[in-house]
């Protein structure tokens, strides 16, 4: 099945080499057709980070902040709602995306922030949980980014982050696993998930197709912040 005229056009623009300020108009351009878009290519990213994020954590989750990085139009915290999450925060560098995701209601507070440009308008340890479900890629959130999350959450918090695995962003994964696994080894947080998944969203070309599928693959990861609680007996 062939995607619908544009989409293809619309993806390689945001995901191409423009400077950020015509990438970000860009993306509010795109805004008020891009959950129509990302459902054309069956992007899964959202209901697989929130999944993965539901299962680790250990307690109910209603009471704990959560921040959406890079949040869109709210497609993350609409899946994060239906697994009980309540107070969700989130930031974008789209004005465009941003009204989106304020049109859904979803979250208590939302501020404008291009991560990597700038730090993340939240004190430290502040968060039970954050997100970054889509923009860990080639042109987009460097990887230098990765412990500006750690800084604003809580220690024994969790952190969601996911990338994608097509031939065009395996430069980046690569330098995202090799940030990743060095604050592991300077014991910021441990791992709790890396997973692989190989339908991630429909590829946009045949080079970026893995193995002729049609489809891209991509990787959800969980970490936990370190120091970690201690279990509670009894």
């Amino acid at each position: 099945m062939r995607l619908p005229a544009g989409v293809r056009e619309r993806v390689a623009a945001v995901h191409g080499g423009a400077a950020l300020p015509q990438r970000l108009r860009l993306y509010d351009g795109w805004a008020a057709r891009y959950e129509q878009d990302v459902a054309a290519l069956e992007y899964r990213a959202p209901h697989l980070a929130a999944a993965s994020l539901a299962f680790a954590f250990p307690a109910p989750p209603a009471g704990a902040r959560l921040l959406d990085v890079a949040c869109g139009t709210g497609l993350v915290a609409r899946e994060l709602h239906r697994r009980g999450f309540r107070c969700l925060h989130g930031v974008d560098g789209s004005a465009g995306m941003l009204e989106q995701a304020r049109s859904t209601g979803l979250y208590r507070q939302l501020r404008r922030c291009v991560l990597g440009r700038e730090p993340l308008p939240a004190p430290a340890e502040h968060y039970d949980a954050v997100t970054v479900v889509g923009a860990l890629g080639e042109g987009q959130v460097p990887s230098t980014a990765v412990p500006e999350l750690l800084r604003v959450t809580k220690p024994g918090g969790f952190l969601c982050l996911t990338t994608r695995s097509n031939p065009s962003n395996l430069r980046y994964k690569a330098e995202l696993e090799a940030a990743l696994e060095r604050l592991e080894r300077q014991g910021a947080w441990q791992k709790v998930l890396a997973q692989e998944v190989e339908r991630w969203e429909r590829a946009t070309s045949e080079e970026e197709s893995t193995q002729g599928t049609g489809y891209i693959s991509g990787v959800v990861y969980v970490y936990r912040k370190c120091p970690v609680p201690p279990l509670e007996e009894g």
